[in-house]
């Protein structure tokens, strides 16, 4: 398991970021059941980035939490039966892992959202960890069913690692 990870702000969140956001990778990786050893980015930055990134790439001009993109087009949620079939599109040729996709958290959104919801910071990471990580394993939210399974899923990854609310 390789993840790469980033700090590109002065904005400072005062946690173990690295190891949150390996223990949640990890443990969304297990609950999904990939069958393979990963490699992840994830970038923290501010709003002002993460607001760049979001018009470039999603034509919104605004800042938002967490922005995830998956490297894996997925016919149905977590099927990972197809990768090895374009081995070399989906996994590194130098490690052998497969390439998740890349994660970018604003570390104001954290702060931000952790007291607007009343929970801690260390909260808040490890679920825009998790959510953007379902996302990268082929999950959406765009219609009630989905939001709705895919919340269930959050919840259920983030208790098993102790992050309730």
């Amino acid at each position: 398991m390789t993840i790469h990870t980033e700090y590109e702000t002065d904005k400072q969140l005062g946690l173990p970021y690295e190891e949150i956001a390996r223990e949640i990778v990890m443990a969304v990786l297990d609950y999904e059941k990939c069958p393979y050893e990963a490699e992840v980015n994830v970038l923290f930055t501010d709003n002002e980035a993460i607001r760049e990134i979001n018009r470039d790439y999603r034509q919104t001009d605004a800042p938002t939490d967490v922005l995830s993109f998956p490297m894996i087009e997925f016919g149905q949620e977590s099927d990972f039966s197809h990768v090895e079939d374009s081995v070399e599109d989906y996994f590194n040729p130098e490690t052998g892992e497969l390439l998740l996709g890349d994660i970018v958290v604003s570390v104001e959104k954290v702060v931000e959202q952790a007291e607007k919801y009343g929970h801690s910071t260390r909260r808040e990471l490890a679920f825009l960890i998790a959510h953007s990580m379902l996302h990268l394993c082929g999950y959406d939210h765009m219609e009630e069913k989905q939001r709705e399974q895919m919340e269930q899923r959050q919840r259920e990854i983030l208790s098993g690692k102790g992050y309730d609310r």
